[in-house]
């Protein structure tokens, strides 16, 4: 059988915010098409971890890396990558739902404008089809052109995970996507990351245990900035190598 490439390469990475190191010499491959789930209790560095593969750490002047990240093979710190096109590729969806204080449409719209779609018919296409992926365009199709905010927060959530769908995304980052919602709007959106690793690969930084053993098909624990454990989903919940990992998902801390 021929061994896939990973999405996501991670070999011998350390972030720094100024002396301290966030993150420990983490290495970590990201299969293709899957749910990969980053657990751990806060202040782990799971979230600088998930920041660093879109490079939004970069927008924090002290933070610096060692290491590489390597997606579909290049190193996305390289000096010449575009970080733009990068952001396009792997998108981010963030814990509290921030839709831009404009209509649906014009949230949904804002990224391929950007890219230079103007035509109408063009845009009204990718919109349907970013909505419809989001699980949300039956919710909002005669709502398009009312604000995005005077949606519920599990809308709110799906349209702007609809945003990021409209850049056709290889990757998307989630850093805790449900913890504001209730538990319906929860089942709705691990719902909807079910279906849409079928067409995109999903890193999910969460608290929700459960939530990690439900959805994801790996699981990589943290702790103190290290990655103490990674495998599949199954056998770091019922049968971990490593005793911290244990003790952290039966309870005993974090």
């Amino acid at each position: 059988m021929v061994e896939k490439t990973p999405v996501f390469a991670i070999q011998d990475f350390s972030i720094y915010y100024g002396d301290f190191m966030a993150v420990k010499t983490v290495n970590l491959n990201i299969e293709s098409n899957k749910i990969t789930a980053i657990i751990g209790p806060s202040g782990c560095g799971k979230s600088t971890l998930l920041r660093s593969l879109n490079r939004m750490n970069d927008l924090i002047l002290s933070s610096r890396v060692e290491g590489q990240v390597l997606f579909r093979g290049v190193d996305i710190y390289q000096k010449d990558t575009d970080v733009i096109e990068l952001r396009k590729r792997v998108g981010m969806v963030f814990q509290k739902p921030n839709p831009f204080p404009s209509s649906v449409y014009e949230n949904v719209s804002y990224g391929p404008k950007i890219r230079g779609i103007k035509k109408k018919t063009q845009l009204d296409e990718i919109i349907e089809h970013a909505l419809t992926r989001a699980d949300l365009w039956k919710e909002v199709k005669d709502k398009l052109h009312e604000s995005g905010m005077s949606l519920s927060g599990g809308q709110m959530q799906r349209l702007c995970i609809a945003r990021s769908l409209a850049q056709e995304p290889e990757v998307l980052l989630f850093d805790e996507p449900t913890s504001a919602l209730d538990p319906i709007s929860t089942a709705n959106i691990e719902h909807l990351l079910q279906e849409l690793q079928k067409t995109v690969t999903i890193i999910i930084v969460t608290h929700n245990m459960q939530q990690a053993a439900r959805i994801s098909a790996y699981t990589a624990f943290m702790y103190l900035g290290e990655l103490i454990e990674f495998g599949d989903t199954n056998t770091i919940f019922v049968n971990p190598y490593n005793k911290l990992t244990e003790e952290y998902i039966t309870g005993r801390f974090g």
